[in-house]
């Protein structure tokens, strides 16, 4: 008998390893790959990795700091994350391979999740530098962004468009917004381009420190980009301390991107539940509120991924 009580017991305890086995075995792990700390993408990430990680089951979910889209598509590529923000234009570079954009192959294994939110190019300078046009930017101290980040494609392709290259500028600095703003409120910068959603932490933050002046982006200087992908809009009056009128400028889309390595099934689910919990997201980041269903694969530069093409099936997005 007690040689059969022991045998139930190691019975037992097999079962109970072997049952913790398959739950470890199960539990998934969903890296979401943001920005800066000063922008938009990592408030969004952050409640985004929270959704997941309450409404997907066996899911451990973090948001990852990065120098955003471009680093965060090379990330992607290698599988080192489930889920990325990343700008438009930086999207189809990486799916074309474009190596002046820093994509020397194709990254082929990306794969479209869902359409964001607009960023807005904003260039904002100091109000005693005498800066008021993209011209005056010439012989300025002026920051562009983390090296090869998708704000830096921004400011490449809008000076560019206007006329402009880094060599006409007394100094470049490549630092992510908060580093920027920092130089900024000590005189060492001259103006900041940050390619970002609406009322950005950042340049709040700046605008309350020093009087700013934010420098329009002309629909001239649009056109002469050439690529799609930039659109004209406005900056509202008022949405920073001290600009009082409308102000032209671009806005590209942003787009949630996954890669063909992640299971249909945690797509599908990931997609599910992001719309399903759009309110934390609307919380997250006042840019999050232009975030709708409808809009969810316009303008996708790369294919859908399945499992969140089966999501859009699922709500009649997709017949």
């Amino acid at each position: 008998m007690r040689l059969l009580h022991k045998i139930g017991v190691g019975l037992a305890l097999s079962a109970a390893v072997l049952s913790g086995a398959a739950v470890a075995q199960q539990q998934q792990f969903i890296n979401v790959l943001t920005g800066g700390q000063s922008g938009v993408y990592y408030p969004l990430g952050v409640a985004l990795s929270q959704i997941f990680a309450k409404d997907i089951p066996n899911v451990r979910s973090t948001a990852q700091v990065t120098r955003a889209s471009a680093e965060n598509l090379n990330l992607l590529q290698a599988g080192r994350g489930e889920l990325a923000l990343t700008l438009a234009d930086a999207l189809s570079d990486a799916w074309n391979g474009n190596a002046e954009a820093g994509f020397n192959n194709k990254l082929d294994k990306l794969r479209g999740l869902s359409g964001t939110y607009n960023n807005y190019i904003q260039i904002v300078a100091n109000a005693d530098s005498g800066i008021k046009t993209l011209a005056d930017l010439k012989g300025k101290r002026v920051s562009v962004g983390a090296a090869r980040s998708g704000t830096e494609l921004n400011a490449r392709a809008v000076f560019r468009g206007a006329g402009l290259s880094y060599q006409d500028m007394a100094k470049i600095e490549y630092l992510p917004f908060g580093e920027s703003v920092e130089l900024m409120k000590n005189r060492q910068l001259d103006a900041t381009l940050q390619s970002a959603g609406l009322g950005v932490a950042s340049i709040r933050d700046l605008a309350t420190a020093i009087r700013i002046v934010v420098i329009p982006v002309p629909a001239d200087v649009i056109a002469r980009i050439g690529d799609a992908a930039y659109q004209p809009s406005v900056i509202p009056a008022n949405t920073y301390t001290g600009q009082t009128e409308d102000v032209a400028t671009a806005a590209i889309p942003n787009f949630l991107v996954t890669h063909s390595g992640v299971s249909d099934d945690i797509a599908y689910r990931m997609t599910k539940a992001m719309y399903e919990n759009l309110d934390t997201l609307y919380a997250a980041h006042n840019a999050a509120r232009a975030i709708k269903r409808e809009n969810a694969i316009k303008g996708m530069p790369v294919p859908l991924h399945p499992g969140a093409e089966r999501y859009y099936k699922e709500v009649g997005l997709i017949k």
